[in-house]
């Protein structure tokens, strides 16, 4: 029988495996913990506003930095696959709940998905004026979301460079 390259170290690789679950787990618990605490805000936010306070909150805030959710083109490529790979017309929330999950972010946490709801709205309307996917309005009257159809490879126009598109017509 051949060695492994772990033998004699059966103590180490299960000492890390352990490791590795107890991080995963903490992870998840401040996940968890840190939609807990936006929850919270967002609620304190709702109650100043019905106590009458006018003031600007954002201004009591330290300033965080710009915190940058999507590489260039990502939302737009998540949200065609999602509208390729979908059995029917979906809504933004909708599909900001699907891109959230795959990123593995917590899908309770409202204030995400309300910013990614917000992000992919915006992203899908400049795809409609692009003919790449279209909208209705269900029997709620929310807007729903598809591709387009007849598109032969609808992530060949998405973030692709002028110069890298030149190249692949010519």
């Amino acid at each position: 029988m051949p060695n492994s390259p772990t033998d004699g170290y059966d103590l180490t690789v299960s000492g890390l495996i352990r490791k590795r679950a107890d991080l995963f787990n903490e992870a998840e618990r401040i996940r968890d913990r840190t939609a807990e605490i936006r929850n919270d805000i967002e609620a304190i936010d709702r109650t100043l506003g019905v106590l009458g306070y006018k003031g600007d909150l954002d201004a009591a805030m330290p300033r965080q930095k710009r915190q940058v959710i999507f590489g260039q083109g990502e939302l737009a490529r998540g949200l065609i696959r999602e509208l390729r790979d979908a059995d029917g017309p979906m809504t933004s929330r909708e599909l900001a709940q699907n891109i959230v999950a795959l990123r593995g972010d917590d899908v309770r946490d409202r204030k995400l998905i309300s910013e990614i709801t917000r992000r992919v709205s915006k992203a899908l309307r400049v795809h409609r004026e692009a003919g790449r996917v279209r909208s209705s309005v269900d029997r709620f009257g929310n807007l729903t979301w598809s591709r387009r159809v007849g598109r032969l490879d609808p992530d060949a126009s998405i973030s692709r460079p002028a110069d890298e598109t030149a190249a692949a017509e010519g």
